[in-house]
């Protein structure tokens, strides 16, 4: 059953509140650089971004918000750390959603302020915890970053914006260990209704860093917890989005097409790991709701994959068609793709 969390609004998108779950990337080009960091937002957003953050770590980058916002059509979140006065800029500059922990920021009043014109403004504040960032009290509480010890400092960072009546509060606690990552969402879904942004942090490089992300990311879902999700990778952000939106299409959680293959075997007769990779990449530019499915051979083509709105099976140097498990064609192995395509394009 999916949790339902209250709901915030970060531009013109519903965080929460039974919303889709969305889609979040960052920028990585140096802040310093304008033009760059813009020309990123603009072809993030083309790859399925469905929120942007950008770190604002001067008052030189409160810049980026104007020049960023006018070229996209995302919310666009400022990532700030310790200097509450960029989070006041970052809000006067149009600025759609805020990360920031109040804990961080000084006293009360810095934190009144912060929480005053966010709600004059209605820009919701992400709290981001993580196993570098709780506080020492709560270490020596707990002897290490635990689940427990980072649901308890996001709860303190949440208390300082209650204080002074904010609540239009996200909340994320990310461990660069899986474990902690799942242990540490799971309590805090319990203990407010918050909505939460789901991540693993540090997960490395790409092959590492999808599979760490696939687990932590993906068993929160399928468990009903998370309304909005950044996959983290030592790599380029589209590979970011890329794989957070697999994530929600491998749990039936999005639509658009799905793609099904075998895993190949002495049976096989064509090249279907080179036949599968050229389907995949066809099928980024299909915009329907289909399963279509890839399969090595007779035993397993039709049969298994009878679900499927089309698909394709090997044989000797040609293949079949089929579609909702019934063959309609037969065609030489050159041309199974096109023949593929051809039949996707009449549904």
């Amino acid at each position: 059953m999916k949790r339902i969390s209250k709901q915030v609004m970060a531009g013109n998108v519903k965080i929460g509140g039974g919303a889709p779950v969305t889609v979040q990337s960052m920028l990585n080009v140096p802040s310093t650089d304008i033009e760059g960091s813009v020309r990123q937002a603009v072809a993030l957003e083309k790859a399925g971004c469905q929120i942007l953050r950008a770190a604002i770590p001067d008052m030189d980058a409160v810049r980026l918000i104007p020049a960023i916002k006018e070229k996209i059509s995302i919310p666009l979140v400022a990532d700030i750390h310790f200097d509450y006065k960029l989070a006041l800029e970052a809000a006067a500059a149009g600025v759609d959603k805020i990360r920031i922990n109040p804990g961080n920021i000084g006293g009360d009043d810095r934190v009144k302020a912060v929480a005053t014109v966010c709600r004059e403004k209605k820009i919701p504040i992400r709290i981001g915890v993580n196993s570098g960032s709780v506080e020492k009290s709560i270490l020596a509480k707990y002897g290490a970053p635990t689940a427990e010890a980072l649901c308890e400092s996001a709860l303190y960072h949440a208390s300082l914006l209650e204080k002074f009546d904010f609540t239009d509060i996200v909340i994320s606690l990310k461990s660069s260990s899986v474990d902690t990552n799942i242990k540490a969402y799971e309590r805090i879904a319990e203990r407010c209704d918050y909505p939460l942004h789901l991540g693993v942090t540090e997960t490395g490089t790409l092959r590492m860093g999808i599979v760490k992300s696939a687990i932590g990311i993906g068993s929160l879902l399928q468990r009903g917890i998370g309304d909005t999700l950044r996959v983290s990778l030592t790599a380029d952000p589209a590979e970011e989005i890329r794989t957070g939106h697999d994530i929600l299409s491998a749990l039936g959680l999005r639509g658009g097409v799905k793609l099904v293959s075998c895993p190949t075997c002495g049976r096989t007769r064509i090249d279907l790991i080179g036949l599968a990779n050229k389907v995949e990449k066809a099928l980024e530019y299909v915009d329907k709701d289909i399963t279509v499915a890839v399969m090595g051979c007779v035993v397993n083509g039709p049969g298994e994959a009878r679900e499927a709105d089309l698909g394709v099976t090997g044989g000797k140097g040609e293949g079949l068609i089929f579609k909702k498990g019934q063959i309609i064609r037969k065609v030489p192995e050159a041309e199974l793709l096109d023949a593929l395509m051809e039949e996707i394009d009449k549904l």
